[in-house]
């Protein structure tokens, strides 16, 4: 690299929870996240900044019905879809989203334009006469996958509860999650994008923290992405809170484990990953399984096979 370049680096995920065998298996959802890593990093090594790299990267994994944003995403009660994303900037620090959004394939696109708007986060409405205005394409991201879960819940009448977000009781059921993309670019620009489905079944209106600064935030020093149980990101605020530890002096190691002490002490069901300034990458759980890959330069790797007790990792 030339003088000024940094080696960029990558973090991805496809959710977390208790189980990977909806999702196909370790074999499976690796081959999927893999793919991802390989063509957004040489992106990034052929120069495109952060954010051009995290909106690449959160699009490839809304397309891939395997994960819950985008196509594949959970129903609610009512038998819909809505989807929330958000993108934020660390260098800008522009958070820009929207919540519970309908009828697209790609909700990361409406926050990738907000960055650029005076009204940066919108809601379903506001959402909806966006798409018409930027006139993108009307796409259903139903499949017959989800369809047919929440057919199997009306059964029962929603009466069971959703919990995590992979979560799946059920062999059969092909989980719950949120997407995350974490990037540092080759000129040390950091930039963090999120998107999801919801917790399926939830009641009408519900927000998940997929588009609030507790599950997606990124500064000049660290770019954090959140997954798990929305109401308990929220109540830890953890993305903010990981940043602000790490702007505050906090190695990121050291943010991600004080954080994810807190949430188990708090007996929190969440995951997040981070990059920091220096190009340090983490991950960090209190589920059993968080699915997240990274790429750091040199090689590809991923948390899919680790204990369910180990709580945070550094590449």
């Amino acid at each position: 690299m030339s003088t000024g370049q940094v080696q960029p680096k990558l973090i991805i995920h496809g959710g977390a929870g208790s189980s990977l065998q909806g999702k196909g298996g370790v074999a499976a959802v690796r081959q999927s996240l893999y793919k991802v890593l390989g063509e957004v990093y040489q992106m990034l090594e052929e120069g495109a900044t952060a954010k051009e790299a995290v909106v690449h990267g959160c699009r490839m994994l809304e397309d891939d019905p395997r994960f819950n944003a985008g196509t594949g995403s959970v129903l609610q009660s009512d038998g819909q879809i809505r989807m929330s994303a958000s993108l934020m900037d660390g260098l800008t620090q522009k958070f820009s989203g929207v919540i519970n959004v309908s009828r697209l394939k790609n909700p990361i696109d409406l926050a990738q334009f907000l960055q650029a708007s005076p009204d940066r986060v919108l809601s379903d409405h506001g959402a909806a006469y966006l798409l018409r205005e930027l006139n993108i394409p009307i796409h259903d991201p139903l499949t017959d996958l989800r369809l047919g879960e929440w057919i199997e819940e009306r059964k029962d009448n929603f009466s069971r509860t959703m919990a995590n977000v992979v979560a799946e009781s059920k062999p059969s059921e092909a989980g719950r999650g949120t997407i995350g993309v974490v990037a540092l670019d080759n000129q040390g620009r950091l930039a963090a994008g999120t998107s999801t489905g919801g917790k399926g079944f939830e009641r009408i209106g519900r927000v998940s923290d997929s588009a609030m600064p507790a599950g997606n935030y990124a500064s000049p020093h660290a770019a954090v992405s959140c997954t798990g149980i929305g109401e308990d990101i929220i109540d830890e605020c953890l993305a903010a809170k990981i940043v602000i530890r790490v702007t505050d002096g906090f190695s990121l190691k050291q943010a991600f484990e004080r954080s994810f002490a807190e949430s188990h002490e708090h007996q929190r069901d969440l995951g997040a990953i981070g990059i920091d300034a220096t190009g340090a990458i983490a991950w960090g759980k209190t589920s059993e399984v968080i699915l997240a890959a990274f790429h750091d330069g040199q090689r590809m790797g991923d948390s899919l096979e680790m204990g369910k007790d180990t709580q945070v990792f550094l590449a």
